[in-house]
């Protein structure tokens, strides 16, 4: 009788013992010498960094010899996938604010943390749509509003993602907010609203300058004054005070990364 049930006992447990296994792997990797497993870096980015921080780490590699991980995604979410412990060597994200929130909880090196880039926002609308649609203008909420009839305002989280508090601040500030509020579809990166006005599923979009560098499908019909929201600003820090993160770090800060940051739309704010 007892044979009979241990394989039902190990069918269960084999989820637990399967999650156990990977949390060990992961902390004796961060604890063995990299010789053991190879160099190798963890490195978490706000997604409007995606195309640039590819372009950046591949450069990396080949200099280095390191194999670099990259996690895009929001600042919020990775900001909270540290908290809750995940091994990352280097955080970038995407406002002041969210930076903040890890160093108050010492979830970063703050001797590291720099102010890398700069950015711009814009409003978006399909490529493709735009032969029959009137000029569009921030200061006509009425030409605004007929666009988002049909298909919604792309917007990341407006009050967690740094590009929606960017975006609903700047609306606001010129008097559109409560016009376009109830026609808002809201994602959980500025790179998800970016896809979707592309696809034509979202009549207009609030995204930065850089995101449509290289998106033929989305065309920008109108540009936020900067003094319609905050600085917009990429701080970047390393979360422990490692040679490798620490070289990374003033990897961003080489010519050949800031070549590549400008080329993809972003102010580079570091010397």
């Amino acid at each position: 009788m007892q044979s009979q049930h241990q394989p039902e006992r190990l069918r269960r447990a084999g989820p637990r013992i399967g999650r156990f296994l990977a949390r060990f792997a992961m902390v004796l990797a961060l604890f063995l010498p990299g010789s053991a497993f190879g160099d190798r870096l963890t490195v978490f980015g706000a997604a409007s960094l995606k195309t640039a921080l590819e372009q950046i780490i591949e450069a990396y590699e080949t200099e280095s010899g390191t194999t670099v991980d990259l996690s895009l995604a929001g600042s919020s979410l990775l900001a909270r996938q540290l908290q809750y412990g995940a091994p990352a060597d280097v955080f970038i994200s995407a406002n002041a604010a969210w930076m903040d929130w890890a160093q108050s909880r010492d979830l970063i090196s703050a001797e590291t943390r720099i102010d890398l880039l700069g950015n711009s926002l814009v409003l978006i609308a399909p490529t493709a749509a735009l032969a029959s649609v009137p000029s569009l203008s921030l200061q006509d909420s009425s030409t605004l509003l007929a666009q988002v009839q049909d298909r919604p305002l792309a917007m990341a989280l407006v009050e967690a993602v740094p590009a929606g508090i960017y975006g609903k601040s700047a609306l606001q500030h010129l008097g559109l907010w409560d016009h376009l509020q109830p026609h808002v579809a809201q994602t959980d990166n500025v790179r998800a609203a970016l896809a979707l006005v592309a696809r034509g599923a979202a009549g207009l979009g609030v995204v930065y300058g850089s995101d449509v560098i290289g998106t033929p499908a989305v065309t920008v019909v109108g540009r936020f004054p900067p003094d319609s929201h905050a600085p917009i600003t990429y701080p970047a820090a390393a979360t422990h005070d490692g040679e490798q993160a620490i070289d990374f770090l003033n990897f961003l800060s080489s010519p050949i990364a800031k070549e590549i940051f400008v080329r993809q739309g972003f102010t580079v704010l570091v010397e």
